[in-house]
């Protein structure tokens, strides 16, 4: 429950970001509960974000804003891993560091700048501006969707959002971007079970020049895009093995094992003769 102080903090801002809202940015308190607002960052132009819908969640603590919020993005970027919790100087992972006077914008914009950057962090993903680009493509399906999960929206995701509420968290939190989101997919003939454009009855799907083909997945890329970072650092991708990530290491080990080997036989063959 929010105390008094931070009540009133956050309804301020709220009146003061719906009022003025940062550019690419847009932001609400839940109806049930103040502490937690939903956002939508807008990918800007010249970035492989561009016109991408990323929604997430700041979770304010009860004594904010003496303490930073826990920070989300639940929409599959290339750039964070879905519904994770981000390591950020402005977000609950380090709470000394939190500056009581930065407000909600403050946060956003700073997330904000923190995506189209390239500096990695606990929650972020490796991914090539050819997949951040089709995750973008994808965006208002997923969201609206929940990840094609829109058949199951019975469904009620507990816990972080993630695919499988069938869009429903989203849709109660955004109703008109929604209503949106499938007057697009309509238009450009999304599947929603899938997010891929739709044949025309007959059509052999050559030549096909609309804008969703931009979701056609680049080759090699996960359904998820992006290999998962921990404590700044890429630890897995798809496909690359131990091997692969240490191929120096293993170089000079074989060269090493080989030059052992080669003395050893000439010591051996010195001894008998």
């Amino acid at each position: 429950m929010a105390s008094r102080a931070a009540n009133k903090r956050l309804t301020r801002e709220y009146k003061t970001i719906s009022e003025n809202p940062p550019p690419y940015i847009i932001a609400h308190p839940s109806e049930s509960n103040i502490l937690e607002w939903h956002y939508i960052l807008t990918g800007p132009p010249d970035t492989p974000y561009h016109n991408g819908q990323y929604w997430g969640t700041l979770i304010f603590p009860p004594n904010y804003p003496f303490a930073p919020p826990a920070i989300r993005m639940h929409t599959p970027s290339g750039r964070f891993q879905p519904s994770t919790r981000l390591c950020l100087s402005i977000s609950d992972f380090h709470p000394k560091s939190f500056n009581p006077a930065w407000e909600v914008s403050t946060i956003l914009i700073g997330l904000l700048s923190f995506m189209t950057s390239e500096e990695m962090t606990t929650g972020s993903v490796g991914a090539s501006e050819a997949e951040r680009k089709w995750a973008a493509g994808r965006t208002r399906w997923w969201n609206s969707t929940g990840g094609g999960s829109f058949k199951d929206g019975k469904t009620v995701q507990k816990g972080n959002v993630k695919a499988g509420d069938g869009g429903a968290k989203f849709r109660a939190e955004w109703p008109e971007m929604d209503k949106e989101n499938w007057k697009w997919m309509k238009e450009n003939r999304i599947d929603p079970a899938t997010g891929n454009v739709m044949q025309e009855p007959g059509s052999s799907g050559q030549g096909n020049c609309s804008p969703g083909m931009a979701l056609r997945r680049p080759s090699g890329s996960q359904a998820v895009v992006g290999a998962v970072v921990e404590g700044g650092r890429a630890v897995g991708e798809e496909g690359k093995g131990w091997i692969r990530r240490n191929k120096l290491l293993v170089a000079g080990g074989v060269i090493f094992t080989y030059v052992l080997i080669a003395r050893l036989l000439g010591d051996g063959t010195g001894i008998g003769s």
